[in-house]
C-alpha cells in the first residue's frame, strides 16, 4: 500500500473503539472532574484543534511549518482587540473574523514561503512568524511583551436572547468539545475528498503530481491558508478561555510544541492529532511536577524529560501512540483468530 493511501485507512477497528471509549469519557468528565481539571482538558481540547490544523500540513500535504503557531496567536490578538473594555463582544461575528484574519494572514504568507521546498520551507515559515512575533512583541500600542486582557467573554446572545453563557466553565467545555469533534470530521472527510487525496499524492511525489497536470502551488497554497484558520479558530477558543493573549502564544516554542503533538500521537489522521495534543499536554504536567531529588529539580528539566520521551517514541514507535494502539489490537486479533 502507498503512503499516499495509508493517509486514507479506515481506522482499524480496535482504535475506532479506544477512540470511541475517549470521547464517552470526555463527554462524561465534568460530572466526576474538579473545575480544575474541566478547564484544563478544556485546553487540552483546544490543543487538539491546534495539533490537527498542523497536521493537515504536516501529515496530509508534507509540509514542516516551523510558524504555525503565528496564525493561533493572531485570532486570539483579533479576539482581544474587538473585545471592549466594559461590555463582551458577540460570538458570532467575532469568531468568523478572528478566524478569517488567521486565514488572511496564512494566504499572504503563504504565496510566498510555498514556493519553497525542504529545509528552505521550514525556515521561511519560522522566519515569517518571528517576524509577526516581534511586531507584537516590541510595539506597545499592540501590547508588547505584556499582552493583552480579554476581560469578557464572547456573548452568545441573538436579539436578546442567550442560548448559551460561556462564562460557564461547563458550558465552555461542551462549546470545545463540539468544535474540536466538527474540525475532527471536516478534516476526515477532506482527506476523502478528491482534494485531500490531491494533497496525500503531493506529499509522496510532488514532481509526479506535477508531471499529471496538478496545479500543486494553488493546492498547497490552499492547504496552508485552510490550516492557518483552523489554527485561529483554536487561538480564539484559546483566548476565550484564559482571558489573556501575549506574544509568546505565537512564537517558536508554540509551533514546536505543535509538531511534538502530531508526532506524538501519529501523523496523517487527525485522530492522532488529538490523542497527542491529550499526551503532550498531560505528560507537560507530570515531568513540571516531579519532585526535587537532593540538589536536582527534576521538575525543573521538564523540556528535557519531554525530549527524551518524544525521542524514544520516535525510535521505537515512529507512528505514535495510534501507531502503538493500532499493532497492540492487531496482535491481540491475530492471537483471538489463532486460538479459533
Amino acid at each position: 500500500m502507498s503512503a499516499a493511501k495509508a493517509n486514507l485507512e479506515i481506522l482499524p477497528r480496535g482504535v475506532q473503539v479506544a477512540l470511541a471509549l475517549g470521547l464517552i469519557a470526555l463527554v462524561a468528565f465534568p460530572f466526576v472532574g474538579t473545575d480544575f481539571y474541566t478547564q484544563m482538558v478544556t485546553r487540552m481540547m483546544i490543543m487538539a484543534i491546534f495539533a490537527m490544523s498542523l497536521d493537515l500540513l504536516q501529515g496530509v500535504t508534507g509540509l514542516v511549518s516551523l510558524g504555525h503557531a503565528a496564525y493561533f496567536g493572531l485570532a486570539g490578538y483579533a479576539l482581544a482587540f474587538l473585545t471592549p473594555a466594559g461590555t463582551p463582544v458577540s460570538l458570532w461575528w467575532t469568531l468568523p473574523l478572528a478566524v478569517l484574519a488567521s486565514g488572511l494572514a496564512a494566504l499572504i504568507i503563504g504565496f510566498f514561503v510555498v514556493r519553497t521546498h525542504g529545509i528552505y520551507f521550514i525556515m521561511v515559515t519560522m522566519a515569517f512568524a518571528q517576524m509577526v512575533f516581534y511586531l507584537f512583541f516590541d510595539n506597545k500600542a499592540l501590547g508588547g511583551s505584556d499582552g493583552l486582557y480579554i476581560n469578557f467573554k464572547p456573548s452568545a446572545a441573538v436579539f436578546g436572547w442567550t442560548p448559551f453563557d460561556l462564562d460557564n466553565k461547563l458550558t465552555l467545555y461542551y462549546f470545545t468539545l463540539g468544535a474540536m469533534l466538527a474540525v475532527y470530521a471536516f478534516l476526515r472527510r477532506l482527506l476523502w475528498s478528491p482534494f485531500g487525496r490531491t494533497l496525500a499524492g503531493i506529499r509522496v511525489n510532488e514532481h509526479r503530481m506535477r508531471a499529471m497536470g496538478f496545479g500543486t502551488f494553488g493546492y498547497k497554497l490552499s492547504a496552508f491558508t485552510l490550516a492557518g484558520a483552523l489554527a485561529g479558530l483554536a487561538g480564539y477558543l484559546w483566548g476565550t478561555q484564559t482571558g489573556y493573549i501575549n506574544p509568546e502564544l505565537m512564537g517558536f516554542h508554540m509551533s514546536a510544541h505543535a509538531i511534538m503533538m502530531v508526532i506524538l500521537g501519529g501523523m496523517g489522521n487527525f485522530a492522532g492529532a488529538i490523542v497527542g495534543a491529550f499526551a503532550f499536554e498531560y505528560l507537560l504536567h507530570v515531568f513540571k511536577d516531579l519532585p526535587t531529588l537532593g540538589s536536582v529539580n527534576l521538575g525543573k528539566h521538564w523540556q528535557l524529560w519531554m525530549g527524551l520521551f518524544i525521542v524514544l517514541l520516535v525510535v521505537f514507535a515512529p507512528r505514535g501512540i495510534l501507531g502503538l494502539v493500532e499493532k497492540f489490537t492487531q496482535r491481540k486479533d491475530k492471537a483471538e483468530a489463532g486460538h479459533e
